[in-house]
């Protein structure tokens, strides 16, 4: 849970990164979501590298939600009738919304993936694939997806339900570690904490921005 975890964690704040070639401009996402399919060329053969990531994030998912799903089952038979009584406020009302946030989460995969990659189902009209010069037209079929309001608020919302999941699941990461220095523990969950809230404010914008036609 915690190894596959940390490589969601890492895929969140790249991907993020990757977003926010959106405010240089169509050139610069276009130009982004080409290298993507290119990087490594001609030693590896193109969508080489973004194979191997899509593969490594697809064991990782479903290694993620098998361990997810243990790990409850265990904790409610453990657990029997009882219940913990003594957990922080703050820890309690998180770790409630990591199984149904999930279940969301990976709805949006799912989503977001017919969305903006293949094309198809909810993608919007006139989505368009690479061009003749191989050009993948990213930032054109980025603005059409979000200027759809329900799109863009299932994405914004999302990224809210993502940015919870990314902090408890971060502060978790220290109890399967056995960390037990308060002052590690505070600056972990405050890193942590950052991230999830840079994940939410770099992700969220955009769709809000191409709404507001800042982003066209």
């Amino acid at each position: 849970m915690a190894a596959t975890g940390m490589v969601f964690v890492l895929f969140v704040v790249v991907h993020m990164l990757g977003n926010l070639k959106v405010y240089g401009g169509a050139a610069s996402l276009d130009g982004y979501a080409t290298w993507l399919r290119e990087v490594g060329y001609p030693l590896i053969p193109k969508k080489g590298v973004l194979w191997a990531l899509r593969v490594t994030l697809a064991v990782s998912l479903v290694a993620h939600v098998a361990a997810s799903v243990t790990l409850w089952l265990r904790g409610r038979t453990a657990r029997g009738r009882h219940r913990r009584r003594s957990m922080p406020r703050a820890t309690a009302w998180t770790a409630r919304t990591m199984l149904p946030g999930g279940v969301v989460i990976l709805v949006f995969i799912l989503v977001h993936l017919l969305d903006l990659t293949i094309g198809a189902l909810v993608a919007p009209e006139g989505y368009a694939h690479a061009g003749p010069d191989g050009v993948i037209p990213a930032h054109a079929n980025l603005v059409a997806s979000f200027s759809r309001p329900w799109m863009a608020a299932f994405y914004s919302l999302t990224m809210v339900v993502i940015g919870v999941h990314v902090w408890h699941g971060w502060r978790t990461l220290l109890q399967d570690w056995g960390a037990t220095g308060r002052r590690f523990r505070v600056a972990w969950a405050t890193v942590g904490a950052l991230l999830a809230l840079a994940v939410v404010a770099g992700n969220a914008a955009i769709p809000v921005l191409v709404l507001a036609g800042v982003i066209a």
